[in-house]
């Protein structure tokens, strides 16, 4: 059986949507640098894997490694081929991913995003590995011009921060290669809107290695007792309540997302396509944050800061191209995003007691 690599698939996003491939009952290859994730996830998901009730599910191995490098990349996709479980398919997660840290030292965004890719494109082509998802994001749109308007796959690509500049970019170079002489290649840009939430399991859950700089992750140091208030930046935006107005999209709805457009681009002609992956619904930072402390029966104190360089007011999809084309539609709620958190943060806890 053909292997997916997931490149980065450690991460937030990409060891939820391994934990869906495999229990689709698909083979699934992991190469991860360990630098923004750990290799416990890896276990972790194993463990989800034996809970699970279906009866087919797939093979899955980890590489620790970094994508920029051609002859590592190049080796495995040998040995690969060599066993007759060639590698068929790439899901692109790896990269850098925080705004603000892209404001501050976008070098190191430059170069580990980009490079990633080109790297990773290299030995598909040489390989002849023509089909790819990439994790792309909604910072590629000029959202400081659309307050209050739903954001289509048509509207103004613009980025304001340096990650977004960087993901804008490797669209553009997935768009010249899809336009290739072979012209043989398969690619879905699926710009993520705000991916919150964690595994139903309460075993694998956004748990960054360095400084939180996403809403749940700081918030869960509130509830910790890590941190004594909330950081929210900005309560001067033009939106209903003075806060910023995001798509928060389940993580789990995402890594669905991911397996339905694999199903379309295998079953369509060669092509290249871009779909944006959210709700369709805003919610505002005090929304979330209230629906949080009503739905978990906590206390979450929290302090207005000023706004953060690199973020806009509002940001929401029009997600209609992708509930038309993909099998596929969001189906879980922001009591459900709390409720998820909740119980990983709780598992969450418990696994770093034994570990100190």
């Amino acid at each position: 059986m053909p292997t997916i690599l997931a490149a980065g698939g450690l991460g937030f996003i990409g060891s939820h949507t391994c934990a869906v491939l495999l229990e689709k009952g698909l083979n699934v290859l992991v190469i991860d640098s360990l630098e923004n994730s750990v290799e416990d996830v890896f276990y972790q998901i194993k463990k989800i894997l034996n809970f699970a009730k279906s009866s087919k599910k797939g093979n899955f191995s980890f590489r620790k490694g970094d994508v920029r490098n051609k002859e590592f990349l190049r080796k495995i996709f040998k040995e690969y081929k060599l066993s007759g479980n060639q590698i068929e398919i790439v899901i692109h997660f790896a990269g850098l991913k925080s705004v603000g840290e892209s404001v501050l030292n976008p070098l190191s965004y430059w170069d580990v995003n980009i490079n990633t890719t080109i790297s990773l494109l290299t030995i598909m082509d040489e390989f002849k590995c023509n089909n790819l998802i990439f994790s792309s994001s909604a910072t590629v749109y000029q959202l400081e011009i659309l307050m209050n308007k739903k954001v289509t796959e048509e509207s103004k690509l613009s980025p304001i921060n340096p990650y977004g500049n960087t993901k804008f970019t490797i669209e553009k170079i997935l768009s010249d290669v899809s336009q290739s002489e072979s012209n043989k290649w398969r690619i879905a840009n699926l710009r993520y809107f705000n991916p919150v939430g964690a595994h139903e399991s309460g075993l694998i859950g956004e748990n960054p290695k360095d400084k939180p700089n996403n809403l749940l992750p700081m918030l869960l140091k509130v509830i910790n007792k890590e941190k004594k208030e909330l950081s929210i930046f900005g309560s001067d935006w033009p939106t209903k309540d003075g806060t910023c107005v995001r798509d928060f999209v389940h993580v789990m709805d995402l890594a669905e997302a991911h397996v339905a457009t694999l199903k379309f681009l295998l079953n369509n002609e060669p092509q290249i396509i871009n779909l944006n992956i959210g709700t369709g619904e805003g919610t505002s930072v005090l929304e979330l944050i209230d629906s949080f402390k009503n739905t978990n029966k906590c206390d979450l104190p929290y302090v207005f800061e000023g706004r953060r360089p690199g973020d806009v007011p509002y940001s929401v999809a029009d997600n209609t191209k992708a509930l038309k084309l993909l099998d596929w539609k969001p189906s879980r709620s922001i009591e459900d995003i709390c409720k998820d958190t909740w119980r990983w943060n709780k598992a969450n806890i418990k696994i770093n007691e034994k570990l100190i």
